[in-house]
């Protein structure tokens, strides 16, 4: 409840407020109700109303069409206004014009407030453009961008008797396919918890180790951020002026950065930001070797197994994985961002596919063409292959390095493992990408 700027905004302005929040049926037959998100998010909500009912209030939770619902919980408690924070995705624009013609015909004031992001999407431009199509430019505003204090949580919130609501379900009644099996605990409690760790423990090295695919030197923050358990703006607070809190604030800022592009770009999702003339490879058995991690490639498929596991992936190997469906498979972005959206937990559609793009060099990537190569990553990343032994217990038993290409062990040795051949080879793969692509832009 700390920065949550439409509830800070309510509890200030009248006596009694609704805390509403609508499970959207829309949004719950898509990824949004993929299992590894509701089950965090269900654990949000569970925390909300903990937090709710100590200051005297309680959630208000319904089910349906988040419009209707709103106007309805309006009308049951006699509101003046209703306060929404701030969303950037298309339907999210199409459904707050729905609720501000649906306000006024009721005569309630709508106050939009933000929240999503550090920098409201659109508060900074370039000179001549709606938006930053570059990562620097954008940085070097949004450093200098003005910011408050964050807001404190209410003391108390008082309900409104006569408005109904229903109580928080159970995972299962929403959904029959099982959550992973180590997601991690949702709501601002834990949340919180997570944060203090971090500021301790992990942010004073986080310059020198957040490539480190085996080493914790990451906040795990993405998914509180992304549930709004903990608020951006918050978390910059937080760290600004500590060791390590630059590095860390330009991570925020590529999170604000993907959120004015889709601002700008609410097709971003589905189309091309610069379409390249990519005719993607069309191969089921690619794209679900892809999936399952079992490419061939070590590194690849140790990032897949912990998507599977986890319901998060670390950085790196998001670049690394993605770089390899897209530009060493060839096989087009959007299948890995509906992948992504299906298993991650933190899979915001601003981030998700602008980081997708930015690697499939049809987004925001000023080199569009480079081609991870896996190997060198791994060596780099890596280099003991705790990552790798980590998520594929069947390479468990090679040691060292080596553990990053099997293929290179002893004919004996390879036999004994139950691991596949490469799907692709990587250096053939990547140069006939290039040739294409340079072909294309020449």
């Amino acid at each position: 409840m700390l920065d949550q700027a439409a509830l800070a905004s309510a509890a200030r302005e009248a006596e009694r407020v609704v805390p509403l929040f609508v499970l959207d049926e829309a949004l719950l037959r898509g990824p949004c109700g993929a299992p590894n998100r509701l089950s965090f998010l269900l654990d949000s909500l569970r925390d909300l109303e903990g937090s709710l009912r100590q200051r005297g209030g309680r959630l208000v939770l319904r089910r349906g069409d988040p419009v209707e619902e709103a106007l309805r919980a309006a009308a049951e408690a006699g509101a003046e206004a209703i306060h929404l924070g701030e969303d950037v995705s298309g339907y999210a624009a199409r459904r707050l014009r729905r609720l501000r013609s649906g306000c006024e015909r009721a005569r309630i004031e709508l106050r939009t407030l933000p929240g999503v992001t550090v920098v409201p999407p659109g508060a900074i431009v370039p000179q001549g453009g709606d938006h930053f199509r570059v990562f620097t430019p954008y940085w070097r505003q949004w450093r200098e961008f003005p910011r408050g204090a964050p807001l404190k949580a209410p003391r108390r919130v008082r309900v409104p008797g006569g408005v109904r609501g229903e109580r928080i379900p159970d995972l299962r009644e929403l959904t029959t396919a099982p959550p992973s099996p180590d997601l991690l605990e949702g709501g601002e409690t834990a949340a919180r918890r997570r944060l203090e760790r971090w500021l301790r423990g992990g942010l004073t090295g986080y310059e020198e180790g957040h490539d480190v695919l085996a080493a914790a030197a990451t906040s795990r923050l993405s998914a509180d951020l992304h549930f709004g358990c903990l608020s951006p703006a918050a978390v910059l607070a937080r760290s600004e002026g500590r060791p390590g809190g630059e590095p860390f604030a330009r991570q925020l800022c590529w999170r604000d950065f993907h959120h004015q592009v889709l601002a700008a770009r609410p097709d971003l999702p589905h189309r091309d930001y610069r379409p390249r003339g990519d005719r993607w490879r069309r191969d089921r058995n690619l794209a679900e070797a892809w999936r399952e991690g079992l490419t061939g490639y070590p590194i690849v498929d140790a990032g897949m197994r912990q998507l599977a596991r986890k319901g998060f992936m670390h950085n790196r190997a998001r670049l690394i994985v993605a770089s390899f469906l897209s530009k060493t498979l060839y096989l087009d972005w959007r299948l890995g961002a509906e992948h992504f959206a299906r298993l991650l937990v933190d899979a915001d559609l601003a981030n998700n596919c602008g980081n997708w793009q930015w690697v499939a060099g049809t987004g925001n990537d000023t080199r569009p063409n480079r081609v991870l190569n896996p190997l060198r990553q791994a060596h780099r990343f890596d280099p003991a292959g705790e990552y790798v032994r980590r998520y594929l217990p069947e390479l468990s038993g090679v040691k060292g390095g080596a553990v990053h290409e099997p293929w290179r062990l002893e004919p004996a040795e390879r036999r004994r493992l139950d691991y596949p051949e490469p799907v692709v080879d990587h250096e053939s793969a990547a140069a006939e990408f290039r040739r294409f692509r340079e072909g294309r832009s020449g």
